[in-house]
Order: C-alpha cells, then sequence, then structure tokens
C-alpha cells in the first residue's frame, strides 16, 4: 500500500542514464514488491512545464486538497553546491511561494528539471536528508552551521512546519560539524 513519488526529475527520457526514475528502480523499486500502479513518476520526457503542471494535478487529485499535500516521507539528497531536490542556488524556484511542483532551467549543469518546491517538501510530516562522503563536509558545515542564506544554500530551505526534519551524514560528511549527534 505505499505510494512512491519522486521529489525531482531530470527532463531525460525514463530509460536514460542521468533519470532519477531509473536510479530508483535499478536501486529499490526493482527489488521490493512495489506495484507499478503505486510509483508515480515524473514525466521527464515531455516539455518540462507540461510535466511540471500534469504531477502537481495528479497530486492534488490523488490527495484531493488545494492546500500542500502531507507527505509521510521525503527523502532527500545535498549536493556539494547545497542544492536539494532541483532547487539549486540563484534559481528562480527558489521564490516560488504558490507551486508544489515547478519546472526549473539549471544553468550550471545547462539542462531542464521538474521539482517539488519548497513550500511541498516543508508541508511534509518527516523529511530526511542522506548525505555522504567528505568532498560533502564544507556544504554540510555550511548548511546546518553557516548563516541563513537560502539563496546560495537551497538545502536551509527545509525546514518542516509541523513536521520532522532528520539528517543522517556518514563520518567522512559530518568531519567538519562543530556539532554532532
Amino acid at each position: 500500500r505505499v505510494q512512491f513519488y519522486f521529489g525531482d526529475e531530470r527532463c531525460v527520457p525514463p530509460d536514460d542514464m542521468r533519470s532519477n526514475y531509473r536510479m530508483a528502480c535499478e536501486t529499490l523499486l526493482n527489488h521490493v514488491p512495489a506495484a507499478p500502479e503505486n510509483v508515480q513518476r515524473i514525466r521527464g520526457e515531455e516539455d518540462p512545464a507540461l510535466a511540471a503542471l500534469t504531477y502537481e494535478l495528479m497530486l492534488q487529485r490523488v490527495f484531493r486538497t488545494l492546500q500542500p499535500p502531507v507527505f509521510d516521507l521525503i527523502c532527500l539528497g545535498m549536493g556539494d553546491n547545497g542544492h536539494t531536490a532541483s532547487l539549486f542556488p540563484g534559481t528562480a524556484v527558489l521564490r516560488e511561494h504558490s507551486r508544489w511542483v515547478a519546472p526549473q532551467y539549471v544553468e550550471v549543469m545547462q539542462t531542464w528539471r521538474v521539482t517539488f518546491t519548497a513550500p511541498l517538501i516543508n508541508a511534509a510530516r518527516n523529511v530526511v536528508f542522506l548525505v555522504e562522503g567528505a568532498g560533502k563536509a564544507e556544504m554540510l558545515a555550511r548548511v546546518r552551521e553557516g548563516p541563513f542564506d537560502p539563496d546560495v544554500l537551497p538545502a536551509q530551505m527545509i525546514q518542516p512546519q509541523h513536521g520532522q526534519l532528520l539528517w543522517l551524514v556518514d563520518a567522512g560528511a559530518a568531519a567538519n560539524l562543530k556539532e554532532v549527534r
């Protein structure tokens, strides 16, 4: 009965090596008894604006609400530039307050993406960041312990309104943190 949704997707076909859907299938979905009808992928092969709108309308229909739906759990990663989902530094989607799902051109990667917005993520009951590797240690310390600057460090935007936020990090990623619990 578990439903799977995607917080972001690269605008590529589902069988492309860069597809989040493909990666999720290869590492998780093909190895658990998830019914195909319970996996709601973002159609990255479509026009980004259409894919974002279609996904948002599907969420409105499934959750029967015009307010951001309350997901039980949203799992996120954090890039070495402080991005999460496809909320990249300096992008317009960081200032989105009404849309739940938005298209975003990521200049540094020269590609389109479709992403959950911060208001949608922050409505979740539980948000978990999974961060690994020494290459992210400096950025993780900036995000967790540095000044609040979400335009530069988008991961700082993730602060669930009525839910829990948990950071699961390995020793390499935690190396520069002053306080580790």
